[in-house]
């Protein structure tokens, strides 16, 4: 369901204000701006996120003198896209969390300089992304240990701070180089009070979070078919330990 007093979703209707006001339909602006149709009523609607471009080709198309680009300055608030929030708002609150990943170090286990190379040296998501950190289940494909993210010394400390972190409230498996389920993307696993359970999948464009059943089953499912892949704690942290030692110092 949309928030209807959402940022996103106050911009739609206010974009719906000028088409109107200039006497168009849906229709005629999408002939003028060279934008789907379909596109326009979900920006109207707040069910879909307007673009720079798009806003800029609004305003020429309706003589709004630049409103709805102005419109968008919100989003430089947003230290998160929108599409995260409903999953860090989940994530916060959760009594365990499970984790997944093939590419990268989770960002819950990121060290300040392993983010801020991952994030392009954004201070403010940086900081966001430190803050995130939390308890957590953990299981990383062992090539995420060989990545070389900016540098010897960012991966030396990253991987010291890996180890550092394990606790009997965190822990942290290393799945083998090889095949296995966890290479067809990241995922985590958040589990609240009441053991109701939530899924964030990554994509290559963004993440998607979700409650249905099935999708939250099969994640579970992947999740532990893969934990018997990966090696013990022990196993993983002394290969951790190895790695940084022979290949990052």
């Amino acid at each position: 369901m949309v928030d209807v007093y959402s940022p996103q979703a106050i911009w739609g209707r206010e974009l719906r204000h000028y088409r109107q006001a200039a006497g168009l339909t849906q229709t005629q602006l999408a002939q003028k701006v060279h934008f789907s149709e379909s596109l326009i009523s979900g920006i109207e609607t707040g069910q879909l996120p307007a673009s720079p471009e798009f806003a800029q080709c609004c305003d020429e198309a309706l003589s709004t003198g630049g409103a709805l680009q102005r419109l968008l300055d919100w989003r430089k608030g947003q230290v998160f896209p929108s599409w995260f929030g409903k999953w860090r708002d989940k994530e916060q609150v959760a009594t365990a969390l499970r984790t997944c990943q093939p590419l990268v170090i989770p960002g819950l286990l990121q060290t300040e300089a392993y983010a801020r190379v991952l994030l392009s040296g954004d201070e403010t998501a940086v900081a966001a992304r430190l803050d995130r950190q939390r308890i957590l289940r953990c299981v990383i494909d062992e090539a995420v240990l060989h990545r070389p993210i900016g540098g010897p010394l960012v991966m030396c400390e990253q991987l010291n701070h890996l180890l550092a972190m394990v606790s009997p409230r965190l822990s942290i498996q290393v799945v083998p180089h090889g095949m296995h389920s966890g290479l067809l993307g990241g995922f985590s696993i958040a589990t609240l009070d009441g053991g109701n359970d939530l899924v964030y999948m990554e994509t290559a464009v963004r993440g998607l979070t979700t409650s249905d059943h099935e999708d939250v089953a099969a994640a579970i499912e992947c999740f532990e078919a893969i934990r018997t892949e990966a090696l013990p704690l022990s196993m993983s942290t002394n290969l951790i330990r190895k790695t940084m030692e022979e290949r990052w110092t």
